[in-house]
């Protein structure tokens, strides 16, 4: 990764965070989503065909992540964008071709990244009380005007810091990595193409976890994997099943109601 590319991901970075400059429907609901955040690092870093092949997963693996009421345990914006740049960086240490092995490390990015943005949230959180007592001092005093100082300097101002300066860090100590040529052993990629195969596979189970709430429901679902899996149907055929079959449910439950 060059200089310019480190700032632009870590500008990025900060973006998609809740509370950005840009808003959270552009930031954190938009730019700060995994499939979108991967697709900006692939621009960025100009490989966008194994952005997306780590970004699905990544997606995939983090669907059940929620933040309520603003909390965040696992920052997914950051981990995305920092687990891309660094699958893309180390490619040539696994080898282009080995997809599992691309996953395993993102996933492995992904964790730095989330653990890092998931502290520094909190710091912001932490430094957050200062900034309240600014303002509310403004306000005691009357002076309207002042105002837009604690939300501007202070809010979006630590925000940035809070985001901005770990990221430059991470990417920059992942860049060097790569510069010096660092060789992945062989154990270690073994062990990610593993972890990056069952991650994915993780993420759905949890979400399905959420979904899934009557007999009934892991019928349909199994129907659908036995339909793609060993009648080889496209994703279309299937999408076009599920929505007759979603459609009979739903009026089958429907009239069971009005009965009841």
């Amino acid at each position: 990764m060059s200089t310019l590319q480190v700032i632009l991901i870590a500008l990025f970075i900060y973006l998609g965070a809740i509370g950005s400059i840009v808003g959270n429907t552009i930031g954190w609901y938009c730019l700060g989503r995994p499939l979108v955040a991967s697709f900006v690092v692939g621009i960025i870093m100009g490989d966008v065909q194994t952005a997306m092949l780590v970004g699905v997963p990544l997606q995939i693996a983090y669907l059940a992540n929620v933040t309520p009421g603003g909390a965040v345990a696992w920052d997914l914006s950051y981990a995305t964008y920092v687990g891309t740049a660094m699958a893309i960086a180390l490619k040539g240490t696994v080898g282009a071709g080995d997809a599992a092995a691309l996953i395993g490390l993102a996933f492995t990015g992904a964790g730095i990244g989330g653990v890092v943005g998931g502290t520094m949230w909190n710091v912001h959180y932490a430094l957050d009380v200062f900034i309240n007592r600014w303002a509310n001092k403004i306000a005691e005093s009357g002076d309207a005007k002042k105002m837009w100082m604690p939300n501007m300097i202070g809010g979006c101002g630590i925000g940035f810091l809070c985001r901005f300066i770990p990221a430059v860090i991470v990417l920059s100590a992942i860049n060097l990595g790569t510069n010096a040529g660092i060789a992945i052993p062989g154990w270690f990629t073994t062990g990610i193409s593993a972890f990056g195969s069952m991650m994915a596979a993780l993420g759905m189970g949890i979400i399905l976890s959420f979904l899934v709430k009557k007999g009934v429901h892991w019928a349909i679902f199994l129907g659908g994997f036995v339909l793609v899996t060993y009648f080889g149907m496209s994703t279309m055929a299937v999408a076009v099943i599920a929505a007759i079959v979603a459609v009979i449910y739903y009026y089958v439950i429907s009239k069971r109601e009005e009965v009841a």
